[in-house]
């Protein structure tokens, strides 16, 4: 009997406990981590207030905290909505909140990164706006981490079809309340490219204003053993990382060679720096850096996909020190083409992407000369891989990668004041025209 009464009463005090939490925390006893589950008992008033407050906010269409992604309306309404927690992303310590928003954005009139924008304003910044207010003095919160999953309307085959897409952001701490705070458009910009976006696990850019920034692609180089004759320029809308806006309905029209557009100029580079190459200083050197390196590696991996057997060091290009960095770029497999198309999308999908997270580890001035990425490309789906990857190195001076940082040049000058090879050998690599599937 004593046994019993001690059984029933453990029921009603763990009954208590678990029903004393809102609906939208998870609850500290699921989960495993122990020092995540201890952040989670200590901070639990600050979680219900945040859930609290996210419940309040009032959404386009329904959206539903979730501990499940891509569930249907239906299997969401009777599923577990305990989704805001303490947990980890890339080695820092992030409160997390997963949701399924019941929107759906017809393919047929929003590219990519329009969805990624709609359900960023509408859904993530709104929540990050409920839960940042009441951790922003939280010595153990480094950032906050949304995952929601809206579904895409689209037709495969001929049949319309109707499927889930997943938006995950991070935001570190600082970013978030510069996000924020700040109303000065530029600023705000700035703070979100502090973090990092992915769509279906790809990364993607989110422009604040709707507007992505025109450039102009440069017209390839002249033979100069071929006569002289008016080439054709045809004008492409990119973004800064290269991508094309809108795949697949993307205006283009093709005029003389006096096209209003101007080819973008040159980087204009200053004399690089003498540096001692020796054996003696790049061990120095690596020395100096290596826990920054360690510590890269670590938080960066994701994002970056390092080869495990070749972590970053630094080696001799043209005279100068460059920090190689040895990664795998996975296209897919309609990018399959001639080599120099692999190269320009290895480029715009996977490289011009890290630029701007990897140079936040060396704000100060620093003594090597750029970055080489040396990343080998893979097909998914393909078969024979071996016959179909290519090795390719992209050698980036560090003044260039800092103007194409700050939006201030293009990936195809960053590229032209650099060096690209493949297979080892040095190729004049121009994204337009290898993209697009003619010349080189």
């Amino acid at each position: 009997m004593r046994r019993n009464r001690a059984a029933l009463l453990g029921l009603v005090l763990f009954s208590f406990f678990t029903c004393s939490i809102p609906a939208q925390v998870v609850s500290p006893l699921e989960i495993k981590d122990p020092e995540m589950r201890t952040l989670q008992q200590q901070n639990m008033d600050d979680l219900k207030l945040a859930g609290r407050d996210i419940l309040a906010i009032k959404f386009d269409y329904p959206f539903y905290l979730s501990r499940k992604l891509d569930l249907d309306q239906i299997q969401q309404q009777h599923a577990d909505q305990q989704s805001i927690r303490f947990d980890t992303y890339s080695g820092k310590t992030v409160i997390a909140v997963t949701g399924n928003y019941y929107a759906a954005y017809s393919t047929s009139k929003m590219n990519a990164e329009q969805r990624a924008r709609s359900t960023f304003l509408n859904v993530v910044q709104p929540i990050v706006q409920a839960v940042a207010p009441h951790f922003q003095r939280n010595q153990h919160v480094q950032g906050y981490a949304v995952e929601i999953s809206h579904h895409i309307l689209g037709k495969t085959m001929g049949v319309s079809m109707e499927r889930p897409e997943n938006l995950m952001v991070f935001l570190p701490q600082a970013a978030a309340m510069k996000l924020l705070a700040s109303k000065d458009d530029e600023v705000r910009q700035a703070a979100l490219m502090q973090g990092q976006i992915f769509l279906n696990a790809e990364p993607i850019n989110i422009w604040l204003n709707g507007i992505e920034p025109k450039v102009a692609a440069t017209s390839p180089p002249q033979d100069s053993n071929s006569p002289a004759s008016p080439q054709p320029t045809v004008e492409i809308i990119r973004n800064t990382d290269g991508d094309v806006q809108n795949p697949g309905t993307t205006s283009t029209s093709v005029s003389s060679s006096k096209s209003a557009e101007t080819p973008a100029k040159p980087i204009e580079v200053a004399a690089p720096v003498a540096r001692d190459t020796s054996p003696e200083a790049l061990s120095s050197l690596q020395s100096a850096n290596q826990q920054l390196l360690d510590q890269l590696v670590k938080e960066q991996d994701p994002l970056v996909h390092f080869v495990a057997y070749a972590p970053p060091k630094f080696i001799v290009f043209r005279q100068g020190t460059y920090l190689e960095l040895s990664l795998n770029s996975t296209l897919p497999a309609s990018a399959a083409g001639s080599r120099y198309k692999l190269a320009a999308m290895a480029f715009d999908d996977h490289i011009a992407h890290l630029i701007r997270p990897l140079l936040n580890y060396f704000r100060t001035e620093q003594q090597f000369d750029g970055i080489g990425f040396s990343t080998t490309i893979h097909l998914t789906g393909k078969t024979g891989a071996a016959n179909t990857s290519e090795a390719v190195e992209f050698f980036l001076p560090l003044a260039s990668l800092r103007c194409y940082e700050k939006y201030d040049c293009t990936g195809q000058q960053l590229l032209d004041a650099g060096a690209v090879l493949i297979n080892g050998e040095r190729v004049a690599l121009n994204l337009q025209v290898a993209e697009g599937g003619s010349g080189n």
